[in-house]
């Protein structure tokens, strides 16, 4: 079962998603096949296509603190394996982490 997981944090809170060591790569295994840091909400774009047009905002969509720093793909057994490896990301300390199934 595929997951996307994103990897949510409060930019006053921490420098960067550089912060993430490779061992908890490593420790992912064969399971994340997939993932990335994502470049600044300052680089973020929104759009919205509506009655024949298209709408196009600077920015994230969501006026909150916490924001998508990066992503992973896991594939795992179960949501309580993808929970188990999600769990154990260095940015689960200070941020949030919210799984979603891939839809196969």
């Amino acid at each position: 079962m595929k997951f996307l997981m994103w990897v949510c944090v409060d930019p006053e809170l921490v420098g960067t998603a550089e912060d993430c060591p490779d061992d908890w790569v490593a420790e992912a295994g064969v399971r994340r096949l997939e993932g990335s840091q994502l470049r600044s909400v300052a680089d973020a774009t929104t759009l919205w296509p509506r009655d024949g047009g298209t709408f196009v905002s600077d920015g994230p969509f969501a006026e909150t603190k916490e924001q998508i720093a990066g992503y992973d793909i896991l594939d795992c057994a179960d949501l309580a394996e993808a929970i188990d490896i999600a769990a154990a990301h260095p940015v689960a300390k200070f941020g949030a982490i919210e799984l979603r199934p891939v839809w196969e």
